[in-house]
């Protein structure tokens, strides 16, 4: 495993909508669980503009991308690093799409959305021992250096350390894939209004509506469960109730 060949990847945006937004600094590293072999980075010029919301992320501002290369002209280099590598990121198979599409925009031909790919943040959710998740909160809790702002080169540094770390509960990297080929089931709410409750306290009727939004896999699956255990609670109480029919 120590020779196995990664690709650890981030993208700064414009904006969270796959459509419409356009990738504004990408960061691509190719590495082993003991080296590093090459790394890339690069702003880019959107050609279009950039959301207050997310300049209050990764604080790039209109100025610092003018001139530099827009993606046609970087893409020839990342597809010939990321080559068919297995790709490691948080949350990474938004990134993969947003390169796949500015691929597509420009006429590049790429099989990047057919590469094997390993979500850092389903591997932390296996792993259950951090408070939260996010990237920053794995950086702290596993003692990682910190890298600087929240920008491309500097995620992706400490994701490929995140990533060191989580990996050492797993045999090899088809333990990993085998664990990971299986939904997670969540102990607390990952998001929205009730963010870090424990799923047995979150309201009926929101996981109800919940259960209908485009959530990823492990959340779709926590809140289906959780649904089906109050449902069959439910049904046990009341078949155990003899007032239950007055």
């Amino acid at each position: 495993m120590n020779n196995t060949k990664f690709v650890c990847l981030d993208c700064e945006l414009t904006g969270l909508d796959a459509e419409k937004d356009r990738i504004i600094e990408i960061a691509v590293a190719k590495f082993s669980l003991t080296e590093v072999f090459e790394t890339f980075e690069s702003l880019v010029d959107p050609e279009c503009a950039i959301s207050p919301e997310s300049m209050a992320i990764h604080h790039i501002t209109p100025d610092m991308v003018a001139g530099k290369p827009v993606m046609a002209a970087l893409l020839p280099h990342i597809l010939q690093m990321v080559g068919n590598h297995t790709i490691v990121g948080h949350g990474v198979s938004f990134d993969i799409e947003m390169i796949a599409k500015a691929a597509d925009r420009c006429g590049i031909p790429t099989t990047i959305r057919h590469n094997v790919f390993i979500d850092t943040l389903r591997m932390a959710r296996l792993y259950g021992e951090s408070p939260t998740n996010s990237l920053e909160m794995l950086r702290k809790h596993f003692n990682i250096e910190e890298e600087g702002a929240h920008r491309a080169m500097s995620d992706v540094i400490v994701n490929m350390g995140v990533f060191k770390y989580l990996f050492k509960n797993f045999r090899n990297l088809q333990h990993l894939q085998d664990a990971l080929s299986r939904p997670i089931q969540l102990k607390n709410m990952p998001l929205g209004k009730h963010k870090g409750r424990p799923m047995k306290e979150i309201p009926l009727e929101y996981l109800r509506w919940a259960s209908y939004k485009d959530f990823d896999q492990d959340l779709l699956f926590t809140i289906r469960s959780e649904l089906k255990r109050r449902k069959a609670g439910n049904s046990f109480g009341q078949s155990a109730n003899p007032f239950a029919g007055l």
